[in-house]
């Protein structure tokens, strides 16, 4: 009797894709903006497989965001980004100089920045943990993601500073900590440390762990070390395990007025 012959079944473009942007260990941002922007491109070009066009379809594509959907320079910049990732890293193709496409120009700006007074003046109108989030941005020199992603291990009330993890780039760097915000700071995370702790006695608390570290380190997920500085009110479910768990607050939260 012959043995059965098992085939197996390989796996569909995007999720080559999402596995290759893993791998490499994009933020998860990244991640849904390129399979957005890859999804699109195929679609633009009546669902022909990417392996089928080149360097032809990617400036028709491109020129399109450009000319018809009137994109940012930044967007337009993303997209392209997102396809040289799809031939380059996945379909191992080297693309040739890519040409004539009609490129978005980023114009040019005066920065406006605000006065001690107006900054003060904004921050008179916030109350709360978005109050020590705005003064931290302006004190510390935090960008929006990097002080909503704050972990308890990061900040060093000694030293008055605060490390920054994964920052853009993935590089890290320290900046301080104003000695104003130290104390408010310190009794924010007295509440948010009590929030854990009824989380863990429900049989939660687990926070997220970037990389291998959940493996390598199991216990640390309920570490109090490891616990957002600003954690979201509500638990919610992890888009890539589907665990529930309380991860830090969304951002555009903090952006709605």
């Amino acid at each position: 009797m012959e043995a059965a012959v098992v085939s197996e079944k390989k796996p569909k473009l995007l999720d080559r894709v999402r596995s290759d942007l893993r791998v490499k260990r994009y933020s998860i941002r990244t991640e849904n903006a390129y399979i957005d922007w890859i999804r699109r491109f195929i679609l633009f070009h009546g669902k022909r497989h990417p392996d089928e066009m080149g360097e032809q379809e990617i400036s028709a594509f491109l020129t399109h965001l450009a000319v018809d959907r009137h994109v940012a320079a930044s967007t337009q910049n993303q997209a392209f980004c997102a396809l040289l990732f799809l031939y380059q890293q996945v379909l191992q193709r080297k693309l040739d100089f890519i040409d004539d496409v009609a490129r978005v120009k980023r114009p040019a700006k005066v920065p406006v920045v605000f006065t001690r007074e107006e900054a003060r003046a904004v921050l008179d109108h916030l109350a709360g943990e978005y109050r020590l989030m705005s003064e931290l941005l302006y004190g510390s020199g935090l960008r929006l993601m990097e002080c909503v992603r704050l972990r308890v291990k990061d900040i060093d009330f000694g030293y008055c500073h605060i490390i920054v993890r994964d920052g853009k780039g993935l590089r890290e760097r320290v900046t301080l900590l104003p000695e104003r915000l130290r104390r408010p700071l310190e009794l924010h995370l007295e509440r948010v440390k009590e929030l854990h702790l009824r989380d863990v006695a429900k049989g939660g608390g687990r926070a997220y762990l970037p990389f291998a570290l959940r493996s390598k380190y199991p216990s640390a997920a309920r570490s109090w070390a490891w616990q957002y500085v600003f954690p979201a009110a509500k638990l919610s479910t992890d888009p890539r395990s589907n665990e529930i768990r309380r991860h830090h607050i969304g951002e555009k939260i903090f952006r709605t007025p």
